[in-house]
């Protein structure tokens, strides 16, 4: 079995993989014409991909080492047989304490102060008076999946209502309430955070546009760490302009890196990092124990083991 090696593997991975039998690891710069049209499983992808998967008959299995799979010619993976795996779940962890960072970061007035500090202003009394904390606030949830349920469980800790939204509708753990995609806008409306970390696909490209903006009576913070181009990016610099919301938290961009004119940068009731959300030091060892897992099933039975994505979904 040959598997193109478009992440990164250490040399304990490679003897780890060593261990399920003929596994030959080719290195992008080991690839050619010849064993190109050889490869059976693709971990990870880049710019070499594109022409392993329309040279070789042999590919059966990529595996992601993304959650987000939008950027992959998913329809071609389903004309030729080949099974998609990510590596959903381990972003659980990293994302809800980031989505907690933030939500902290403008109740207890942290962006405030750090607004005043530019202008090197000292403003305890008017931002004190601003500050609340988070028991009985509400925070809409965009995407119930594992994601999903570590914010809820992190903010209901601190007392938060806690409300999801996925397009079954369907109970999930720590969520007080789960609403349909169609239902979910007009929960956000009322709420005093929105978070997205719905997938990208065709429906939720653009899903928090004007009209949904539009619609934020309440102007809460608008926190997103799902993907860039599910946000109308001039929609949401118009709802910061005109105080629909409160404020926001950008993790993802419609265009990374951010444009060095755009209008975000300068605004002192907005959170920008750049796509860091989800990422921690050991998470080539977690996107290993996925690959490792699939490779394993794969070899014994043709079939995966954890985390194969839906194609016709996209997740």
């Amino acid at each position: 079995m040959k598997l193109l090696n478009l992440f990164n593997l250490t040399d304990q991975q490679r003897t780890e993989l060593a261990k399920l039998g003929d596994v030959q690891v080719i290195e992008p710069a080991d690839l050619n014409s010849e064993n190109s049209s050889e490869i059976d499983v693709i971990y990870g992808w880049g710019k070499q991909a594109p022409d392993v998967l329309n040279k070789s008959a042999n590919l059966k299995l990529v595996q992601s080492f993304s959650a987000g799979v939008d950027y992959m010619p998913l329809s071609e993976f389903a004309k030729k047989g080949v099974t998609l795996t990510n590596v959903s779940g381990i972003h659980a962890e990293p994302i809800s304490e980031s989505v907690l960072g933030y939500v902290l970061a403008f109740a207890r007035g942290m962006v405030a102060s750090q607004a005043a500090r530019s202008e090197k202003k000292w403003v305890g009394d008017q931002i004190r008076m601003q500050n609340y904390i988070l028991k009985d606030r509400t925070a809409v949830i965009f995407g119930t999946g594992r994601i999903g349920q570590a914010i809820a469980e992190k903010l209901q800790m601190f007392g938060t209502k806690t409300i999801g939204v996925s397009r079954h509708g369907r109970p999930a753990d720590h969520f007080d309430e789960v609403v349909t995609d169609t239902e979910g806008t007009d929960k956000a409306a009322k709420a005093d955070f929105v978070i997205n970390i719905m997938p990208l696909t065709a429906e939720t490209k653009h899903f928090f546009n004007k009209q949904f903006f539009d619609k934020m009576s309440s102007h809460p913070v608008f926190i997103n760490v799902g993907r860039g181009p599910s946000v109308d990016t001039n929609a949401l610099i118009d709802a910061l302009d005109q105080y629909k919301l409160a404020g926001a938290a950008l993790d993802v961009f419609e265009a990374e890196p951010l444009e060095s004119d755009s209008p975000l940068w300068d605004m002192d009731n907005v959170i920008l990092t750049p796509h860091i959300s989800g990422g921690f030091k050991d998470y080539g060892n977690e996107a290993f124990t996925i690959l490792y897992k699939n490779l394993a099933s794969f070899i014994k039975t043709g079939e995966v083991a954890v985390n194969k994505v839906d194609l016709s979904a996209g997740y």
